[in-house]
């Protein structure tokens, strides 16, 4: 299919979604779609009924599929849309499906500093966009200028960044709208100390958490003043199982699927370990991880 066509579809059905989720689990959607354009996107969204639901997935972090599934279309936008442009000396561009990495290295390799932190986020813009992502003291919406959203119909739309309430890993609009790309905001600065930067920033992710298996990231909003791994590890549930999932013995807010597990092993994890916090700490942690889809098949 040609990165630009318009009318053909990359359409699934009833395809398995632990391949294009982190935690390699949770059940099928009834149909995935892969667009090869912004432009194809558009032309598909029109073709569906207008109480279909919708999930746009990029990379799949910080997103629990449940076992029975997701009874609607997925939106997997990682694959095309990634395009990241260069707008002035000063803003970026940036695709919905583009990995935040990459976006972190793009600025610093156009002389553009203090977004190194997107490094550390495991995910893509739209993702980021859509709850706040954040990493290392920075958060995506500090560096966003506006917003490109599509809606239901297909139809795009610019938005400003007051047309949001934005908060710590939240994002409320009333609007039925999904987002595909932003303009961000960076300062001028020297290419390679934004480069170093960003290698140490990551070394330390690795230090500190687990890399290289399947996970969603951090599981629970750090609450104001304390950290969430903390107050986990203080329950000494480092290492609790359930099934085929496990607390990291690394950082205490992460779940890892050891090869097994099942998304419903998984949130029953999530549901212990907030239920022992609450009990123990008397700290109710709320949870980043966005849980969708079915308990049992559709």
């Amino acid at each position: 299919m040609e990165a630009k066509n318009t009318t053909l579809f990359h359409l699934e059905h009833n395809i398995s979604l632990a391949d294009y989720v982190s935690w390699k689990s949770g059940g099928k959607a009834k149909q995935l779609f892969i667009p090869s354009s912004l432009e194809n996107l558009q032309v598909f969204l029109k073709t569906l009924p207008i109480d279909e639901a919708i999930l746009f997935i990029g990379l799949g972090s910080n997103l629990l599929i449940r076992d029975g599934g997701f009874n609607g279309t997925v939106i997997f936008t990682q694959k095309h849309l990634r395009a990241i442009n260069l707008l002035d000396n000063q803003q970026i561009y940036a695709e919905c499906g583009a990995a935040c990495p990459t976006l972190a290295r793009f600025a610093a390799k156009h002389n553009l500093v203090n977004g190194e932190w997107f490094a550390g986020i495991p995910g893509t813009v739209g993702g980021a966009l859509a709850m706040n992502a954040g990493a290392f003291g920075g958060e995506t919406w500090e560096r966003v200028v506006s917003v490109q959203c599509i809606d239901h119909q297909g139809e795009l739309h610019q938005r400003e960044k007051n047309d949001f309430d934005v908060g710590h890993r939240s994002v409320i609009t009333a609007r039925d709208e999904w987002f595909v790309g932003a303009t961000f905001q960076f300062e001028i600065g020297d290419k390679q100390t934004s480069l170093d930067k960003i290698n140490q920033l990551l070394d330390k992710r690795a230090a500190t958490q687990p890399t290289g298996v399947p996970t969603c990231g951090s599981v629970f909003i750090n609450p104001p003043g304390n950290y969430a791994g903390r107050l986990i590890e203080a329950c000494g549930l480092k290492g609790y199982t359930i099934g085929g999932a496990i607390v990291s013995e690394k950082h205490a807010n992460f779940i890892v699927n050891t090869g097994h597990a099942t998304a419903t092993d998984i949130e029953k994890l999530i549901d212990y370990v907030a239920a022992t916090v609450f009990a123990q700490q008397g700290v109710q942690l709320a949870r980043e991880v966005k849980i969708v889809g079915e308990p049992t098949g559709f």
